[in-house]
């Protein structure tokens, strides 16, 4: 069966920098890049799921700003609708629980990276916005 994730991610915005996160080796789709975040719960709203998954993932807590239009992308054996949010990290000290990097990119860097597929689109929905011609959800 076709199974389609539902994932938010974050578009950590940070001195005019965005943080991308590459993804580790033994991840699916290993070493691409990616705006981090995870699998929304059955229980969860995508915010709710945000919050969560980027206190797992890179141990910090976020604020909200701006929903993007969710994004999806077929790769071979399985779906992704990501639901991405602009925001604020709350706090400084990141620390990477499962990828193997993160930088620190300046907003039209963004398409240089290799990033997985799903989040190519998120990427130019965030730069379209940055330039007007996209507004938040």
């Amino acid at each position: 069966m076709f199974k389609n994730f539902q994932v938010s991610c974050a578009i950590i915005e940070k001195n005019g920098l965005v943080l991308a996160t590459q993804r580790s080796e033994v991840m699916s789709l290993p070493l691409k890049w990616e705006f981090p975040g995870g699998k929304i719960a059955p229980s969860e709203d995508a915010a709710t799921c945000l919050i969560r998954e980027i206190r797992e993932e890179l141990g910090i807590g976020i604020n909200f700003f701006t929903p993007l239009s969710p994004s999806f992308w077929r790769y071979a054996d399985f779906a992704v609708t990501l639901y991405p949010f602009i925001c604020h990290m709350g706090t400084d000290q990141i620390t990477l629980a499962e990828h193997k990097a993160l930088l620190w990119v300046r907003p039209e860097d963004l398409p240089r990276r290799d990033w997985a597929e799903a989040d190519v689109s998120v990427g130019y929905t965030y730069l379209a916005y940055l330039d007007g011609n996209v507004h938040g959800q």
